[in-house]
């Protein structure tokens, strides 16, 4: 039975948004509706959170809305073969422990519950670190971006140690400005006990081109991510959304706000219709952090320069399945010296604890 399970306890008029950020907070991928008496309501998983969003349900509304209130459970007297058994009929990966009276008294997890020491995914990490951080300089004059240091470490480290603590540990570096300087510092992975193997470029090959570069290409999934981003998201749940999803790549995807300074105006010919003042665009943007299926990778030409906007076009446009997985948790692209300002006064808040 997972320790921490009353951590998953939530009520059911506790907003969407709060609840995701509670999955993350405490990595449980589940959050188990109840009332005041811990009687069981129903359960979400962190799934069910980003699929409502991307429906369009607001985030702001009541989890009581999305929640599956006719959840699977068993008996806390229940043996592990019936637990397994029914988590293996459903295909889900928790179970709660449910009394007679409905009051939730433990959770199971599937994995936890076989024993498995395999912490270790199969799945294999690129992370993009060729830049040259021009709008990060005087920072970058002689050290490359992904080496600059928050909370005492490189960017690029948080990101490693963030991966191999949700088991992955086998990484694919890109280089290409000062790339000496990083495979100096990283080495092999040893001493993070995660392999490393780079991807030198000879010239710039973009967000995607690198990825031609990879040999042999893996049998699972690929976690790509840019290696300037301090973000605080469940990687666990971005490899869960992807197959739940049937996909065979997913970008993850942030909403991003434009304040427009001046009263926009709607005109037919030379009528006024309405004038709002300095309304809000929101737009959905790429967050640089991205899951691909191996076989994407044939359509690559090894070292011809690529960006990931093409690829994933080139993706829609061969009719694969191209999914969305929005991020609500802590995010932020280190691409100039105010975001890498507010990185290192965030650091210690949002990634250290």
């Amino acid at each position: 039975m997972i320790s921490g399970w009353r951590d998953t306890l939530t009520a059911e008029d506790r907003a969407i948004r709060d609840v995701l950020v509670a999955m993350g907070k405490h990595r449980q991928q589940i959050a188990l509706v109840v009332d005041d008496d811990d009687q069981l309501l129903g359960t979400v998983t962190d799934g069910d959170v980003r699929r409502s969003i991307i429906h369009e349900i607001s985030a702001d509304r009541p989890i009581r809305d999305i929640m599956n209130s006719s959840p699977a459970t068993a008996h806390p007297s229940s043996t592990r073969g019936e637990q397994l058994g029914i988590m293996s009929e459903l295909a889900i990966h928790h179970l709660p422990l449910v009394e007679e009276r409905g009051r939730v008294v433990g959770l199971i997890h599937r994995e936890r519950l076989l024993e498995s020491t395999e912490t270790e995914k199969p799945n294999t990490a690129v992370l993009l670190a060729g830049g040259l951080g021009k709008r990060l300089q005087p920072l970058t004059d002689n050290i490359p971006k992904p080496l600059l240091k928050l909370g005492g470490r490189p960017i690029l480290e948080t990101i490693i140690r963030q991966l191999r603590d949700h088991g992955i540990t086998q990484f694919y570096v890109s280089l290409n400005h000062m790339g000496d300087q990083i495979k100096s510092y990283f080495g092999n992975g040893a001493k993070l006990n995660v392999s490393i193997t780079y991807l030198e470029e000879t010239t710039p090959l973009g967000t995607a081109g690198p990825l031609s570069l990879i040999s042999p290409v893996p049998a699972d999934p690929i976690l790509v991510m840019n290696g300037d981003i301090l973000t605080s998201i469940d990687f666990s749940s971005l490899l869960d959304f992807h197959r739940q999803q049937g996909a065979d790549l997913t970008l993850s995807t942030r909403e991003f706000d434009i304040e427009i300074p001046y009263g926009v105006v709607n005109m037919d010919r030379e009528t006024v219709e309405a004038i709002f003042e300095k309304p809000v665009k929101k737009f959905l943007v790429s967050a640089g952090i991205y899951v691909i299926e191996p076989q994407l990778l044939e359509g690559l030409i090894p070292n011809k320069q690529k960006d990931m906007p093409e690829f994933i076009r080139g993706a829609i446009d061969d009719g694969k399945n191209v999914a969305g997985f929005p991020i609500y948790e802590y995010w932020l692209d280190i691409g100039q010296i105010e975001e890498f300002k507010q990185a290192s006064g965030d650091y210690e808040r949002v990634i250290a604890k």
